[in-house]
């Protein structure tokens, strides 16, 4: 027997008293472990950008209305010229400049010739300081976030949860789901860090406060 064999005979095994009819929405599953490592109350936008910041991230931070001129002063701040824009991004956020956007479709070798991309998000995470993306309108396929050397992405204040299992709460399980904890690094055996291996080299990351926020 070999090592698949044995695997699977013990899954067989351990299913052996489950009826065929049942679906695992069948079979609550006791959710008492700790769900957040936040303390009541606690600024989850400053605990965000900390934690992202950590990771060698920029973060900047604007409101709705000043958004668009946050891109540009980030994108001017980096140098990048052509910039790919995901189906979905709102066109109003665009700044006029001197940048050119180039939208899908875009083969592998168009990708790796732009400056970098422009996102939004589908959630943020306080605690890890990660930010989800989910190929939503203005997230586009992964392609577009992982080849290009930069990554601009914006992310809305209200998308920010505390904890791992809260943003797992928001998200949709059967979207293809990126998990971004900062630019992309690696290290060898000799703790030699290199980045860019993987995906982008560099990660800027714009958090928007409403214009308005909602008093408690």
């Amino acid at each position: 027997m070999n090592s698949r064999d044995a695997v699977l005979g013990r899954i067989r095994a351990a299913l052996v008293d489950v009826p065929p009819d049942e679906t695992p929405d069948d079979v609550p599953v006791p959710r008492t472990y700790l769900r957040t490592h936040t303390a009541p109350g606690e600024d989850l936008v400053a605990l965000f950008t900390e934690r992202v910041t950590d990771y060698r991230a920029a973060v900047h931070r604007t409101d709705e209305a000043g958004l668009p001129a946050a891109i540009a002063a980030t994108l001017t701040s980096r140098g990048v010229d052509h910039l790919a824009l995901p189906s979905g991004f709102p066109v109003e956020l665009p700044p006029p400049g001197p940048w050119t956007w180039h939208r899908e479709p875009l083969d592998l070798s168009d990708l790796d010739a732009l400056d970098g991309t422009i996102t939004l998000a589908a959630a943020g995470i306080a605690v890890t300081g990660t930010v989800v993306l989910d190929t939503g309108p203005g997230q586009g396929r992964r392609a577009l976030t992982l080849v290009p050397d930069y990554h601009l992405c914006v992310v809305y204040a209200e998308q920010i949860a505390s904890d791992v299992p809260d943003a797992l709460a928001r998200l949709d399980p059967t979207r293809p789901l990126t998990f971004v904890s900062g630019p992309s690094a690696t290290s060898d055996i000799e703790l030699d860090r290199v980045e860019g291996v993987h995906g982008p080299r560099t990660l800027d990351v714009i958090v928007v406060a409403p214009t308005h926020p909602e008093k408690p």
